[in-house]
């Protein structure tokens, strides 16, 4: 397993990664797949905050973090977003991803991340909490899809 910035080239395999979880899961309250050339200008534009997790030679997952919100108080405070490949769950590949991606952030001198978590997504709420992310809100049914509304939970990690 490695840890690398994304190029450009790895616009296709983070589509697959992303468009999966956008088309089948509940972390994302999205329901509009990426188009490649949308991954590809993100990836320009967030140039070492937005990294790629290999395994045997293939993208197995990404992490990046972006701005939480516009106006200059936030300009420390950043919003990640992560997703790895269902084949590559549950083997520690998504810790090590989030603690590179936390290492950025801070050298990039950011002071806190967020995470913005689909209430269904229990998985991905128990990963942030053992990675010390703090539940800090809960908007009941402030997202919809597959016909329903569902919670978002914010969390929150102080670097």
């Amino acid at each position: 397993m490695s840890i690398r910035p994304a190029g450009r080239v790895d616009a296709r395999a983070v589509a697959a990664i992303w468009n999966a979880e956008i088309l089948c899961g509940v972390s994302t309250f999205n329901s509009v797949p990426k188009e490649v050339v949308e991954i590809e200008a993100l990836i320009g534009a967030r140039q070492g905050a937005f990294l790629v997790a290999e395994t045997e030679g293939a993208v197995a997952g990404f992490a990046t973090f972006g701005a939480f919100r516009g106006g200059v108080g936030y300009a420390r405070t950043m919003e990640h977003t992560i997703y790895l490949d269902a084949a590559a769950r549950g083997r520690g590949l998504g810790r090590e991803l989030m603690l590179a991606l936390e290492a950025r952030a801070r050298s990039d001198r950011v002071h806190c991340l967020i995470a913005a978590i689909g209430g269904e997504n229990r998985e991905g709420i128990a990963f942030h909490a053992a990675l010390g992310f703090v539940e800090t809100g809960r908007l009941p049914q402030a997202g919809r899809k597959f016909s329903r509304w569902m919670d978002l939970v914010l969390m929150q990690k102080i670097l």
